[in-house]
């Protein structure tokens, strides 16, 4: 690989880290998860780095491996069991308020088909032609995805101001 190209990888790895790191957190919710995601990223990144034929297309496709990553990650994850009891374990305190973690929840919650794009929509600031191409699918199924995420979110917080009134 030339000088040049690995200055601009190191441009685009110092550019777009921080967002792949929001990102991968949304996937996973752990920070140290994220992290390897991330990093597992950038090798394999530098590995093809050569193949990329667009330079303009550097963070959907760095996006497109991060959740290759992550699905390659839970294809080969065990699940660790303990038998502690849940009011044993130590649990850390969290800063966010409750609205915070509600809507936190509340994205969670929605299906992957429907969370991925709103997450990158969101987080990302990625246009619905941007998020077809990352996620392999057409501009029309990420618009339906879109709404479809938006029209569970805003219905379930409707039903808990409804809720809040009675």
């Amino acid at each position: 690989m030339s000088l040049f190209s690995q200055r601009q990888f190191d441009q685009a790895a110092r550019a777009y880290s921080a967002d792949l790191y929001r990102y991968a957190w949304w996937l996973c919710r752990d920070r140290f998860v994220a992290e390897e995601l991330v990093q597992e990223t950038f090798a394999r990144a530098w590995k093809n780095w050569g193949s990329l034929e667009d330079l303009a297309a550097v963070k959907p496709w760095l996006i497109t491996i991060l959740r290759n990553e992550h699905a390659r990650l839970y294809e080969r994850k065990r699940l660790d069991y303990t038998d502690d009891d849940p009011q044993e374990l130590d649990l850390p305190s969290s800063d966010r308020t409750g609205a915070q973690l509600e809507l936190e929840q509340l994205v969670e919650a929605l299906p992957p088909a429907y969370r991925e794009p709103l997450v990158l929509q969101v987080l990302g600031g990625y246009e619905c032609k941007e998020i077809a191409k990352m996620l392999g699918t057409s501009e029309g199924a990420v618009m339906t995805r879109l709404t479809r995420a938006r029209q569970a979110l805003r219905a379930h917080l409707t039903e808990t101001e409804t809720r809040a009134q009675r």
